[in-house]
């Protein structure tokens, strides 16, 4: 395995899961919703960041292709988790966020065994960056002047629920030759 600044800034974003987490349930209110949506927003922009140095630094790796998907469910599912606990969002909504993802972190795995690949369409990144915007609303939770934070959030999730099942949908379209093939 390369050791690469992008490798270790994935790494880094997993370790920060359980800061995220401490955050939100150990800090006084207000602020364990700052502290979280910091700790989330740092979080997501490792994610931009490592991919931009991999991509223009030459860094990119079989470690990163794999962890760097991981890391983002992981997170996002994390975040997820502790929203629907604090009745912050809809359980839903995190099912079907959570379900697609799993279900199709499952078909990549099971399509890299057969040397097949499906790459991330731009539809995946609107899915995430819609993700992304929504738990860190979310997560925010205060209004910003006139602006409710969780009302915003909640219409965002829901908007990023619609692009997941979409994206899904996509992405099992374009696996589809490969799934009909190992049926024969």
């Amino acid at each position: 395995m390369q050791w690469t600044l992008s490798n270790q800034l994935t790494v880094a974003r997993v370790g920060l899961i359980p800061v995220l987490i401490a955050a939100f349930y150990f800090l006084p209110e207000p602020w364990n919703h700052y502290g979280a949506a910091f700790i989330f927003a740092l979080a997501g922009f490792t994610d931009w960041l490592d991919g931009y140095l991999a991509r223009t630094r030459g860094e990119v790796t079989a470690f990163g292709r794999f962890l760097d998907p991981v890391a983002d469910k992981l997170l996002v599912a994390s975040s997820l988790v502790l929203l629907v606990d604090s009745h912050d969002a809809p359980a839903i909504l995190a099912m079907v966020i959570i379900g697609r993802e799993i279900a199709i972190g499952a078909l990549r795995e099971w399509l890299a065994e057969r040397a097949s690949v499906v790459h991330v369409s731009k539809l995946g990144k609107w899915k995430t960056a819609a993700q992304l915007c929504a738990i860190e609303s979310l997560l925010f939770y205060e209004s910003i002047g006139s602006v409710n934070m969780q009302e915003v959030g909640v219409v965002l999730l829901w908007f990023a629920s619609v692009l997941t099942l979409w994206s899904g949908y996509d992405y099992l379209q374009a696996s589809w030759k490969d799934l009909r093939e190992s049926q024969q």
